[in-house]
């Protein structure tokens, strides 16, 4: 059998300080194209497997070329795969459907694509929330791997009936089921994925052959040279239920649990924190450290629920494109619009309609509908919604002696721009009078208007 041979050089420094040249030698195994398509059939199962040229040189890839990063998923298959195979047993679905997560996203829970798709499955937010995803600033459940497998189960589960069809269900997982039915049509309305290869998106004519590949291959680590030792310790887990605001940091240092441990064990928590008002949280921790959870309870969640909350609250309000505590409106463009005007009416930032959107620049159609996330009517009930905490600073705005000027609560989407425009005065003065060195203001900073 022919083998590759790839060298490896690095330095190693004595105790004596001198230096000396090593090099390690990887073997790879050779292989035909005969020997992996003999392989492909004793493999196959119910998802059909394929094998020509595409699918070979996604097999070369993955082997060969980016082969560091099929070490890197095999690192962590142990931590994920069961789950995967007891999600989809349950859900009486073909267990080699598991590889698809590594095609989605390397087995990174806390993935994101350039296109805002998250997590293992790679949920978009609409697709999600049809299986029940729900996300906020601080908690995304996409990111749960538990929820997140199951709602990817029953929604691969959705397309097969869609098109009794499993190579063509993940094709539909890839570019959605419209894209799918319309190259069916303009193939003839032929059935089989290959049939209708040339009509699919350019994404999804990779996408399946990869899922065969990668398919192939961690079935046949071994034979290619690949070492299926894990390094990753995953302990047995249990849950602890929690109902109000939590920090985990503090949680985790009243422990002595290690804080990023406990992120990848819940990586649906974005911010470190659950948020008030947290109803039945599940979160995991070890099995060995739940009796000392428990006996310690309320210590350990009264001392979690009382660091940085302000804080985050703060950064929940004033993050671009956050939504916390916000309601959905949608407005239609009109004719001489621009995200400026828009913002203004509406006392947000322009880089939040642009998070909200979708928008790189500034361009906007007329007709184009944006979703606009506004604070509640103010009242005695909301007003805390509009308060924010300003930096610190050593300044505090005061009304000249002479009375000739007056007190100004900024607020969300404010500028010192659009300050000066609304009062008529000039960004200039609004710096020397309130002793700024940047333009950088903050909701609920209190400015001197001068007269």
């Amino acid at each position: 059998m022919m083998r590759r041979w790839f060298f490896i050089s690095f330095i190693c420094f004595s105790s004596m300080g001198w230096a000396q040249d090593f090099e390690l030698t990887e073997v790879i195994p050779d292989y035909t194209y005969d020997e992996v398509a003999d392989r492909m059939t004793c493999i196959e199962r119910e998802v059909p497997l394929v094998f020509n040229e595409r699918v070979k040189a996604f097999v070369d890839y993955f082997a060969i070329k980016d082969r560091e990063y099929t070490k890197e998923v095999i690192q962590k298959r142990d931590l994920y795969f069961p789950l995967f195979s007891e999600t989809l047993a349950k859900h009486n679905m073909p267990d080699e459907l598991k590889y698809l997560a590594i095609v989605e996203s390397g087995l990174r829970p806390n993935a994101i694509s350039r296109a805002h798709a998250v997590g293992l499955w790679q949920f978009f937010s609409s697709t999600g929330k049809m299986y029940g995803l729900h996300s906020n600033w601080y908690l995304d459940d996409r990111m749960d791997p538990v929820e997140a497998t199951d709602a990817a189960a029953r929604h691969l589960k959705d397309l097969y009936r869609m098109f009794d069809s499993w190579e063509l269900a993940l094709a539909a997982y890839n570019c959605g089921p419209g894209n799918v039915r319309k190259a069916i049509r303009r193939s003839g309305y032929k059935k089989q994925f290959w049939e209708i290869y040339r009509y699919l998106p350019r994404e999804t004519r990779s996408y399946v052959p990869q899922f065969v590949a990668i398919t192939y291959l961690f079935n046949h680590l071994e034979e290619h040279g690949f070492e299926q030792r894990s390094e990753f310790f995953y302990p047995e887990m249990d849950t602890i239920r929690i109902s109000q605001y939590f920090h985990l940091e503090t949680f985790c240092n009243q422990l002595g649990l290690c804080l990023d441990d406990m992120l990848m064990w819940n990586p649906q928590i974005k911010r470190g924190a659950l948020p008030e008002g947290t109803k039945n949280f599940a979160l995991q921790v070890p099995s060995d450290w739940k009796e000392e959870i428990v006996a310690n309870r309320v210590a350990l969640y009264d001392t979690a629920s009382k660091v940085g909350k302000k804080h985050l609250e703060y950064l929940a309000r004033n993050t671009p494109g956050s939504t916390y505590g916000r309601e959905r409106l949608y407005y239609r463009v009109r004719s001489g619009d621009v995200l400026g005007t828009i913002a203004r009416q509406y006392g947000v930032r322009v880089s939040d309609i642009r998070s909200w959107n979708g928008i790189r620049g500034n361009l906007i159609r007329i007709g184009q509908r944006l979703s606009i996330w506004v604070l509640p009517t103010y009242n005695s009930k909301t007003k805390k919604l509009y308060a924010s905490t300003p930096p610190k600073s050593t300044f505090k705005a005061k009304v000249p002696a002479s009375g000739s000027g007056r007190l100004y609560t900024v607020r969300s989407g404010d500028s010192l721009w659009s300050i000066s425009r609304n009062n008529n005065t000039s960004i200039e003065k609004l710096k020397k009078v309130n002793q700024l060195s940047t333009n950088t203001i903050k909701p609920g900073q209190s400015l001197v208007i001068p007269d």
